[in-house]
């Protein structure tokens, strides 16, 4: 395959960016509840920068002080935006102990969502939800933002389509340097910095080499001794049969953002994204693949983050245009090993914050 056909290839089966037909599609309604996720403003800045292809018919908030995130916007009760004509979609962006509980009725009640994550503090009501969702044809979307950036779908496809060979490692790190409000809000979670962030790169792994065997999580609490209880420097070994996975979280790093990766290695290739989101990586090959070289070599593809791209894919999903790229089994196991990695899932602690499963 062209070099140049096989990005945009890659680029556009996840983001779906190809152009719609002469006759415009009907634009599909939808509507924001919460605006307490972090992400919550960058995701209805998103949807309305889409009003080609959405009607956004109102956003539920009842905190005051939260609809001050949000400029512009019909502010509507929970009742009215569930009662509204040709509602289709819904994007939950509440505080992360609320998201599946404000979604079950949501996709109970027939409609689309944009989930951001992590999915909750336990699995039982994420697999009611998906099981719901899944019986009545419903897109859950969760809000891992990596799975539209340019180079991780160029991974994705490249992997799919046999460039690296077997994939036998995997590698990666997301972490940053947080501040005392930060370290406040994240030690509400028992699972800490890897629960709220490297989820992002957990749910890359596992769409690659599919669910662990074997989960191992090493959660240190550097602090504690001062009486902040967050776990902030954090380690995942994922085992397979023939590969394995380590995953770092480090919320100590004050150079954390530049220093995120993620590198892939196989029997016949590998690539390394740094950082996560910049588009930019190095790809490494035992034979040239269509214009790219035998040998290692810099590819730069379009960087940044891109909200508006899950929303694009989304519409294209709701609309019959493409097959929707995660089932809804991929983001059980996501959610069920995280809680693992993260302790969790009602496990108890082997030893000063490790713990093991076994599949």
């Amino acid at each position: 395959m062209k070099r140049r056909k096989f990005i945009a290839s890659a680029a556009t089966a996840l983001v779906g960016a190809n152009s719609y037909a002469l006759a415009k599609p009907q634009r599909i309604r939808i509507g924001q509840i919460g605006l307490a996720h972090p992400h919550a403003s960058g995701k209805l800045k998103a949807i309305c920068s889409l009003s080609e292809t959405y009607d956004l018919v109102g956003v539920v908030e009842p905190d005051l002080s939260l609809r001050k995130r949000a400029k512009g916007v019909n502010f509507v009760s929970l009742d009215q935006l569930m009662n509204t004509k040709g509602l289709e979609a819904v994007a939950i962006e509440t505080r992360v102990n609320d998201l599946v509980t404000t979604a079950l009725p949501v996709i109970d009640a027939g409609k689309h969502i944009h989930l951001d994550k992590p999915a909750g503090p336990t699995l039982a009501p994420l697999k009611k939800l998906l099981q719901s969702a899944e019986r009545q044809k419903l897109v859950v979307q969760m809000g891992y933002m990596l799975r539209y950036n340019p180079a991780f779908a160029f991974m994705f496809t490249a992997a799919k389509e046999g460039w690296f060979g077997e994939i036998m490692e995997i590698d990666a790190m997301m972490g940053k340097k947080a501040g005392a409000g930060m370290r406040k809000e994240l030690a509400a979670f028992p699972g800490g910095g890897f629960f709220e962030l490297a989820c992002h790169i957990l749910d890359a792994a596992i769409h690659i080499l599919g669910k662990p065997r074997k989960v191992h999580g090493f959660n240190l609490r550097t602090r504690e001794k001062e009486g902040d209880t967050l776990a902030d420097n954090q380690l995942a070994v994922l085992e397979y049969e023939k590969a394995t996975a380590n995953l770092r979280c480090n919320h100590n790093d004050p150079f954390g953002f530049s220093r995120r990766r993620f590198n892939l290695a196989g029997t016949k290739g590998g690539m390394e994204i740094q950082q996560l989101e910049s588009g930019r990586f190095t790809l490494n090959l035992d034979q040239g693949r269509g214009e790219f070289k035998k040998g290692t070599q810099a590819v730069q593809l379009e960087g940044g983050r891109s909200y508006a791209a899950e929303f694009t894919d989304l519409a294209k999903v709701i609309r019959g245009e493409k097959k929707f790229a995660w089932s809804y089994q991929h983001d059980l196991d996501v959610h069920e090993t995280l809680l693992k990695i993260c302790g969790m899932d009602g496990s108890r602690y082997l030893c000063n914050g490790y713990h093991s499963h076994a599949k």
